[in-house]
């Protein structure tokens, strides 16, 4: 199968298992964090959009526990930037109908949280596509390390992603399946 059968298969079936009610332990999360010393602060999230896993509670946990919380906005030639939010701030929704902060406080995040429509035992992912994700992690990656985590659902795991030359690997993905 290409990515866009994987997407399109994924897609039906999240659509479908989406309003089971599944979540993923935010002490999972945690317990990674430790067990890899990974004690910075500024965490990347995203909004959930098109039935993907709903990590807002999890982002408010974190704003709970002192971490600075951001999410991406979408810019000119199909790049994006995480900007500062808290669970109180509005949102706007952009051209994809997806909602971002209004802030203009870039931040880059130590922990990006990455949404993504199928994954494999390698770490590999699929997305929409768009190669935001992966454009944004090289390029942050320059800058700074960043342990990038993928939430997903246990049933988008597949045999494996087809990849190519952008196609960025994750530090780890944790779904709502207990390890």
């Amino acid at each position: 199968m290409n990515k866009s059968e994987i997407r399109k298969k994924i897609l039906k079936i999240r659509k479908k298992k989406s309003s089971k009610n599944l979540k993923i332990n935010f002490e999972n999360i945690i317990e990674i964090l430790k067990k890899n010393k990974i004690t910075y602060k500024l965490i990347g999230g995203y909004y959930p959009y098109n039935h993907e896993f709903n990590v807002i509670k999890i982002l408010e946990k974190f704003e709970k526990k002192k971490y600075q919380i951001s999410l991406p906005k979408i810019n000119k030639n199909f790049q994006m930037n995480f900007f500062q939010w808290s669970k109180n701030e509005p949102l706007v929704i952009n051209k994809y109908g997806i909602p971002e902060p209004i802030s203009e406080k870039v931040i880059y995040p130590d922990i990006l949280l990455v949404p993504l429509l199928a994954f494999d035992s390698r770490l590999y992912r699929i997305g929409y596509g768009g190669g935001y994700y992966d454009r944004y992690i090289k390029k942050i990656k320059q800058k700074k390390n960043i342990t990038t985590i993928g939430l997903a659902y246990s049933f988008q795991k597949i045999k494996a992603v087809p990849i190519n030359k952008h196609d960025i690997k994750l530090d780890f993905v944790i779904t709502n399946k207990i390890k």
